[in-house]
């Protein structure tokens, strides 16, 4: 790789599905160590196809997907998914197994690991989720939707992967649990050394937590940048039918007064209030 800190490159990608369909066109794309990014658009703008390609569940119909140093075109599944880990938006499509404990074991006995590693890596998963050990005996489905995410998330930590992305975090959370799932997603970023991708439409949460933005829309990757730069391209956003959040809405009203169009919090906007006195 070109840069050392590189960890994922997309090469001229496209993705047609079976029947036709272009869902990617010509996405060029690279992701560094310690990036914690959000992938915006509208519903069939090749979010989630793009996410899919880049742990190796797609293989392109033409370009390229290095993970690592690996070719996905050319790189077994289990190897990709060691590498790079996804989380469904409904943690219910992922989870098959009668406990906690195989659901999380599933990963790690599947890459045949001796069964003392299994363990290790059980318990390191689960306490990195907050999931605790009582748990380990209960059925996934008979637990609230934020456990029963945290288990599949745990599943996917238990390959250690160095990049993970989550769909729709926050859909069907309330509000408090939406906050704890995205703080426990930081965490694993800063604190555990972890890539993270979130595919999302809550634009107050994209201002919050990620760093990066990439806006899609027909395929293509129409903006990449830092969150504050993208969400002041009001002609891009309205192309994604979105609109960046209101606190960056009202900000951009006060440019005028002094006020950063890119503000992304009320704690952002506050600071800047008090300076301009």
């Amino acid at each position: 790789m070109s840069n050392q800190n590189q960890f994922l490159q997309v090469i001229n990608l496209n993705y047609s599905y079976p029947d036709g369909t272009q869902a990617l066109k010509e996405i060029n794309l690279d992701i560094k160590e310690g990036e914690f990014l959000a992938f915006i658009g509208q519903n069939g703008s090749g979010k989630t196809t793009l996410s899919k390609c880049l742990n190796g569940l797609f293989k392109p119909t033409s370009g390229d997907v290095i993970v690592d140093g690996l070719n996905s075109r050319t790189t077994p599944i289990v190897q990709m998914v060691r590498r790079v880990g996804y989380v469904f938006q409904n943690p219910d499509h992922q989870l098959f197994n009668s406990n906690c404990w195989d659901e999380i074991a599933y990963g790690p006995r599947n890459i045949q690991l001796p069964g003392d590693q299994v363990r290790e890596r059980v318990e390191e998963a689960a306490k990195v989720v907050g999931l605790p050990k009582e748990y380990f005996t209960e059925h996934p489905f008979f637990l609230s939707k934020g456990l029963r995410q945290r288990v599949a998330i745990a599943s996917i930590l238990a390959l250690r992967p160095k990049l993970i992305i989550v769909d729709e975090p926050t859909t069907g959370q309330d509000a408090r649990q939406s906050f704890e799932i995205m703080d426990f997603l930081r965490d694993l970023n800063e604190h555990h050394g972890h890539i993270i991708i979130i595919i999302t439409h809550d634009m107050p949460i994209v201002a919050q937590y990620a760093r990066r933005v990439i806006a899609m829309g027909q395929g293509c990757i129409l903006a990449d940048g830092p969150t504050s730069q993208v969400f002041t391209r009001a002609d891009l956003l309205k192309q994604t039918f979105l609109e960046p959040p209101q606190i960056t809405q009202l900000a951009q009203c006060a440019v005028d007064m002094g006020f950063d169009p890119g503000t992304l919090t009320i704690e952002g906007m506050l600071a800047q209030y008090d300076k301009l006195g």
